[in-house]
């Protein structure tokens, strides 16, 4: 007589896997690898700009991220390369009763540019939400790198109550530290008000870009018309940005603005936006 079979439990979880890499083709920037698992795309390749960088789009197409969810998305921009990648819209982290994760491995070759610029990253209150980030530069490399964070939903007059967000970024070049963070806010946390957390705004950013401005271009940059509470500061070969708003979208708008101001002066281009930023 046979054993009965143990049950199988069903988990809605979704476990998805983008692997993209990018590599120098005459004068233009071509896709070389496209793999995907689960529901995690690129939208075609687009060249706005011409043929030397080539932009995708990354489609979740869930629309948010569950307990148990993990997405693991990886890129690699070849020598003399420049990708660009951004978002559709907000990245949901909906509330859970289990831990949903995000993996981001990104690695640029010596004479390679990636952007990195996604829409912002929403925490409903009591989401479980873990991202880390491991980026790896070679050489000469070149990151255009920013992260907007909203806890909760302010509109809907949703505090961050209950909860957690944590992140984990290390940023390297030729195997040394350039930037490593650690962040951890718990629902009702007393630094979501205290003037030496978030000073009660529920959104904040983050902007790193490899390079050195003068000062002339910084006091610009710091200068600029903007509805949140910035400011920027420059270490050797790393321009930092950080804010604190009362909305994403003006979080976005001074991400943006600075973008106008930098990439001509550090990657050597105009900003054309993304067409998807407008929809």
């Amino acid at each position: 007589m046979n054993a009965p079979t143990a049950p199988v439990l069903f988990s809605p979880a979704w476990h998805a896997e983008l692997d993209l890499a990018y590599a120098r083709a005459g004068d233009a920037t071509r896709p070389v690898r496209r793999r995907h698992a689960g529901p995690l795309r690129v939208q075609k390749h687009l060249y706005p700009e011409g043929p030397e960088v080539c932009q995708h789009i990354l489609v979740h197409p869930p629309g948010g991220i569950a307990g148990g969810d993990r997405l693991e998305i990886a890129a690699e921009v070849g020598s003399g390369a420049w990708a660009q990648l951004t978002s559709p819209g907000a990245a949901k982290w909906y509330r859970a009763a289990a831990p949903a994760m995000q993996q981001l491995r990104l690695h640029v070759a010596a004479g390679a540019t990636l952007e990195w610029l996604p829409q912002e990253t929403i925490v409903y209150s009591a989401a479980q939400a873990e991202l880390d980030t491991w980026i790896e530069l070679e050489g000469d490399a070149r990151l255009f790198y920013w992260d907007i964070v909203a806890l909760g939903r302010p509109a809907s007059g949703e505090r961050f109550a209950a909860g957690r967000y944590r992140a984990a970024l290390d940023i390297r070049r030729d195997g040394r530290l350039l930037w490593h963070e650690r962040q951890r806010l718990d629902g009702g946390d007393g630094l979501l008000d205290s003037p030496i957390g978030l000073d009660g705004a529920p959104v904040f950013a983050t902007l790193l870009v490899t390079g050195e401005i003068d000062a002339a271009l910084l006091a610009r940059c710091r200068e600029l018309p903007a509805r949140v509470r910035g400011d920027l500061t420059q270490l050797p070969n790393l321009l930092v940005g950080r804010c604190l708003a009362d909305q994403a979208l003006h979080a976005r708008a001074w991400l943006i603005d600075l973008w106008r101001l930098l990439r001509p002066a550090l990657l050597g281009r105009d900003a054309l936006p993304p067409r998807i930023w407008s929809t």
